[in-house]
């Protein structure tokens, strides 16, 4: 109930904005009410209505009045910019490993770049867990040892695997490694997609 109740001013207070934004654009233009009302198909009384507040705006008359503008919908709305995209992840230092988070949200598919100084003082032993992880090789060499399989992924190389079998990587000799891991926790498979080869 608290956030509702917390939301609604922000709402009305976008809708209350709307109004004075709708004429300012349109004398901006030099646009009268007759000529917006036949370039919409909406009467000019409801756009009279609209601009002066005593009509609550809708998608299905801003989307024709934002079309007749040649502007878009977060211009009529004032919606604001969107945020800094940018990911202000803090590495994790593990041991002889550095993990850089690439994504912000917690659960789903995780992705990390790491750099991985040295072999791990645990005998490469191996684990299992739940999920699936995808690795691609930026540089160095990368030990992948799973199930049986014993393994060496060089640059540009990638493996995916499901990790309930039992698994450990690293770097294959003493150079470093660096890699691209995405992790998802519930089994989730990586879908990658390339453009076809031109005949």
């Amino acid at each position: 109930m608290k956030e509702q109740s917390g939301s609604a001013p922000d709402l009305d207070a976008v809708l209350t904005g709307v109004g004075p934004r709708l004429r300012r654009l349109r004398k901006d233009r030099g646009v009268t009410l007759a000529a917006l009302a036949e370039a919409t198909g909406i009467s000019v009384s409801t756009l009279s209505r609209l601009e002066s507040g005593g009509r609550r705006p809708s998608l299905e008359l801003l989307l024709p009045i934002a079309r007749a503008h040649e502007v878009p919908l977060d211009d009529l709305v004032g919606a604001p910019p969107p945020g800094d995209p940018r990911v202000r992840a803090k590495p994790i230092v593990h041991g002889g490993k550095t993990s850089l988070p690439l994504t912000g949200r917690p659960g789903g598919l995780q992705a990390y770049k790491v750099v991985h100084e040295k072999k791990d003082d645990d005998g490469c032993e191996q684990r299992t867990h739940e999920g699936y992880e995808w690795l691609y090789v930026l540089s160095g060499r990368l030990r992948l040892r799973l199930a049986e399989h014993d393994l060496v992924l060089g640059p540009g190389e990638a493996a995916e695997f499901d990790t309930r079998l039992p698994h450990w990587f690293g770097p294959a000799g003493d150079e470093p490694a660096e890699y691209l891991s995405l992790f998802g926790p519930q089994g989730e498979r990586m879908h990658v997609r390339a453009r076809p080869k031109r005949s």
